[in-house]
C-alpha cells in the first residue's frame, strides 16, 4: 500500500474499519477515505460499494453514524466512504458558505478558472479512487455499486447514469434529484460550471435519466417525509420518478413517515440498501 497512509484502524463486526489518506492527482491535495473490510476480505476478493456523503460532510459521517459495518460484514462487502470535497487548497472563498466550496464539491468536474484545478470530484470518484481501491484492497473490480445521501445521492445517481454498466446497482437517501431546478444545484453549478445550463444538465440525474441508454437499472430511493429540504424544494424526488416512469427505468421511491434528513434516518434503513446492493453484486 505504498500510495496510502493509514490514519486509523478499528475492529468492527469481525472486520476492520480503517481510514486512509493519500495524495490525489485529480484534486491536487491530500484526501481521506474510510474503508470497511469485512471478515470475508481476509480470505479472498469481495465486491465493493462506494458511499458518497452530503453537504458539509467528511469521510467520518458515514463511518461513525450510519451503522453499516454490521450489514457489510454479514453480506461480505467492502464499503468505501470518501471525503466530499478537496481540502486545504487555499482558494479564496472556499470556506465562506456551507453549500459551496469545501464540503460541497457536488461531484462535478469544475470548468471555471478558480475551481477547475482542484474541484474534480466526478473524476476522482469514477476514476482515481476506484483504481486506488482496486490496487490496494481485495476487490472484484467488475462488481461495484454506489449509494449516497443528499448531495452524495445526487453524486451516486449521476455517476451511474453517466457510466452505463460501471455500477451493478445504485441507491440513495434524500438525493438532490434535479439540481438544475433547485437552489443548491443552481448555486453550485453556476459557480463550478459557469452560466451555460446545457453543461449543468450533464450532471443532473433527471436529465441523464431522460437520455439513458444502457443496462437495466434498479434504483432504490428512501426519502423522509419530515425532511425540511423536501418541503424547501431542494430534493425534488418526484421529478426523477416522473422521468424514470416515462423512460421505463425501474425506480422504487419509499416515502418514510416522520423521518428527517439526518443520519438517524440513514441508520434506520441502511440495512435495506446494503441488501439491495448485495442482491445485484452477488447475482
Amino acid at each position: 500500500m505504498a500510495a496510502l497512509t493509514e490514519v486509523s484502524s478499528n475492529k468492527s463486526f469481525g472486520g476492520q474499519q480503517k481510514v486512509f489518506s493519500h495524495e490525489s492527482a485529480e484534486l491536487k491535495c491530500t484526501m481521506k477515505f474510510g474503508v470497511f473490510l469485512p471478515p470475508a476480505a481476509s480470505g479472498g476478493k469481495v465486491p465493493v460499494i462506494y458511499w458518497l456523503s452530503g453537504l458539509t460532510c467528511t469521510e467520518q459521517n458515514f463511518v461513525t453514524k450510519a451503522g453499516a459495518q454490521k450489514y457489510a460484514a454479514e453480506h461480505g462487502l467492502i464499503i468505501v466512504a470518501p471525503d466530499t470535497s478537496p481540502r486545504g487548497v487555499n482558494i479564496e472563498g472556499e470556506d465562506d458558505s456551507y453549500d459551496f466550496g469545501s464540503g460541497a464539491g457536488f461531484y462535478v468536474d469544475a470548468t471555471q478558472d478558480k475551481w477547475q484545478t482542484n474541484y474534480r470530484m466526478y473524476s476522482y470518484i469514477t476514476k482515481e479512487l476506484p483504481t486506488l481501491i482496486n490496487e490496494n484492497f481485495p476487490t472484484i473490480p467488475d462488481r461495484q455499486s454506489i449509494m449516497g445521501h443528499s448531495m452524495g445521492g445526487h453524486g451516486a445517481l449521476i455517476c451511474t447514469l453517466k457510466n452505463p454498466g460501471k455500477y451493478r446497482s445504485v441507491s440513495a437517501f434524500s438525493p438532490i434529484c434535479n439540481p438544475v431546478n433547485c437552489p443548491w444545484g443552481q448555486k453550485a453549478f453556476n459557480g463550478y460550471l459557469g452560466a451555460d445550463q446545457a453543461v449543468w444538465k450533464t450532471y443532473d440525474a433527471c436529465e441523464l435519466a431522460r437520455q439513458y441508454n444502457g443496462p437495466a437499472l434498479d434504483i432504490l430511493v428512501d426519502q423522509g417525509k419530515a425532511d425540511n429540504f423536501l418541503t424547501q424544494k431542494q430534493l425534488l424526488p418526484e421529478n426523477l420518478v416522473e422521468v424514470c416512469s416515462e423512460k421505463k427505468i425501474p425506480i422504487t421511491l419509499r416515502m418514510q413517515e416522520d423521518y428527517d434528513h439526518s443520519y438517524f434516518f440513514i441508520a434506520s434503513f441502511i440495512e435495506d440498501h446494503i441488501r439491495h446492493h448485495a442482491l445485484h453484486l452477488k447475482a
